[in-house]
């Protein structure tokens, strides 16, 4: 088997995900429920009668959704996929007004699933489902801070304004603790919200 290597400059060659296909009986009812939610509608391409594709994009994502008709062999309703979100109890309060039949709050504790909230909000850790009505399974998940190595330094983004000013509230928290530290106002305090909103999508060691 032949190896994988980089292009012949040695770069790094990126691969974004673009779409994933979940399997759906009934694209119009599928339709309804993701405009329903919200989600942007991208396409809805027909190619007579053996072929449809239908693209969402969840609000804040990179990535969108197709289903339709002759797009995958796998059975309706098979898919699970996460969506991240910064506050889950703003997300799951804005799904159940939007219709969606959302589950109760979880997280995983030392001995499996634990009802409600995890008590310190931990990231990674709460967590609630929802299904589209062919049982394709959507898992909320509250993400603030991503593990080392998992966001890259140089390219932090936000997917929403909502992300954003939480991002800035937590920012504003932890600024508020520096400064009793240091005794004394910070008139810094936008590297040092900057350095902080950074470190936290990286992961990497948080400023003092």
């Amino acid at each position: 088997m032949a190896n994988v290597k980089d292009n012949a400059s040695g770069a790094r060659v990126d691969l974004k995900l673009e779409v994933v296909i979940i399997s759906v009986a009934d694209a119009d009812r599928a339709k309804q429920f993701y405009a329903k939610l919200g989600w942007r509608l991208d396409a809805d391409i027909a190619g007579g009668n053996d072929f449809r594709v239908i693209q969402f994009t969840p609000p804040g994502s990179p990535c969108s959704v197709q289903f339709g008709k002759a797009l995958t062999s796998a059975a309706p309703g098979s898919a699970k996929a996460y969506l991240v979100v910064s506050d889950i109890v703003a997300a799951r309060d804005k799904l159940v007004a939007l219709g969606a039949d959302v589950s109760e709050f979880f997280y995983i504790g030392a001995h499996g699933r634990v009802s409600g909230l995890d008590p310190e909000r931990r990231s990674y850790s709460s967590r609630a489902t929802f299904s589209d009505p062919d049982g394709n399974v959507w898992l909320l998940q509250e993400v603030t801070t991503r593990l080392p190595g998992r966001v890259e330094p140089g390219a932090t983004t936000f997917g929403s304004a909502r992300d954003l000013a939480n991002a800035m509230r937590r920012a504003e928290a932890a600024h508020g603790e520096h400064e009793k530290r240091i005794g004394k106002a910070d008139p810094n305090w936008p590297d040092w919200y900057a350095a902080y909103m950074v470190a936290e999508q990286a992961g990497t060691e948080l400023p003092k």
